[in-house]
């Protein structure tokens, strides 16, 4: 005799629900930017709600940055909210006096980004990037920590660690931005990028990140693990680059064989 189970119930509160569905109604492109969202009427009929919950459901998308609205207005998609970020397009070295390639792309697409260097320093690296490094769990690797702001906004945490044979007596040790980018100087000392290679997942944000992202809530960021191979397979190179999740899609391209 067979038993049926009773479909498990979400157990958020109505009004995060419906957030979450407007949510990704805004990220799949649905309500594109600078639509504007359903009529309040039109939403407590869909999601079968009060005006309270539904307006409590649009604070959160306005804490998120998602939307905008004020009193007797219609709530509008933001502008350049959904960014679409291309691993591929950022790992070769730039022409001398070329700006960072990421930096080119924001300025391509109309938004103004900067870098700030938070940290440099000689660290144990966490278990991942130790093992992507090749390192025992007693040495240390050379950490640049950045973030990356686009707008004004803090948008990504970065963090970018290289073993010490690499880093020891180079730019890399130095509490300055290197010209060129990573990859170019990378190049320079004899250890071209050759190939990159991305984890990627979703996860919680730690205290630290929540804090840097200033994130409205507990939304899932995304945590990329991209470690960079030299010649002869060598890695040179490993970065936690983490990013609010709600605001970024990544894109990948690939070929059949």
């Amino acid at each position: 005799m067979s038993t049926t189970h009773p479909e498990p119930s979400d157990p958020r509160s109505l009004h995060e629900r419906i957030a979450a569905d407007l949510r990704d109604d805004i990220m799949s492109g649905d309500l594109a930017p600078g639509s504007n969202l359903p009529s309040t009427a039109q939403l407590k009929e869909r999601f079968s709600a009060s005006n309270a919950t539904i307006q409590k459901a649009l604070q959160l998308l306005k804490d998120e940055q998602l939307v905008v609205g004020r009193a007797g207005a219609a709530v509008t998609v933001r502008e350049h909210r959904q960014r679409t970020i291309r691993p591929a397009s950022h790992m070769a070295p730039v022409a001398p006096g070329k700006p960072y390639r990421w930096l080119a792309e924001a300025t391509r697409l109309g938004t103004t980004a900067h870098s700030t260097l938070l940290d440099v320093t000689e660290t144990r690296p966490p278990a991942d990037v130790t093992a992507a490094l090749g390192l025992d769990d007693t040495e240390t690797a050379v950490l640049r920590h950045q973030i990356l702001h686009i707008d004004g906004e803090p948008v990504e945490l970065v963090k970018s660690y290289y073993p010490l044979f690499i880093a020891r007596d180079t730019p890399l040790r130095a509490k300055r931005k290197i010209r060129g980018g990573t990859p170019t100087l990378l190049s320079e000392l004899g250890h071209p990028p050759r190939l990159s290679v991305d984890r990627v997942s979703a996860r919680v944000p730690t205290q630290e990140q929540h804090r840097a992202l200033n994130l409205p809530s507990d939304l899932p960021v995304l945590r990329t693990l991209r470690v960079v191979y030299s010649d002869d397979e060598r890695p040179v190179e490993a970065t936690v680059m983490v990013k609010a999740g709600h605001l970024y899609e990544v894109q990948y391209e690939f070929g059949a064989g």
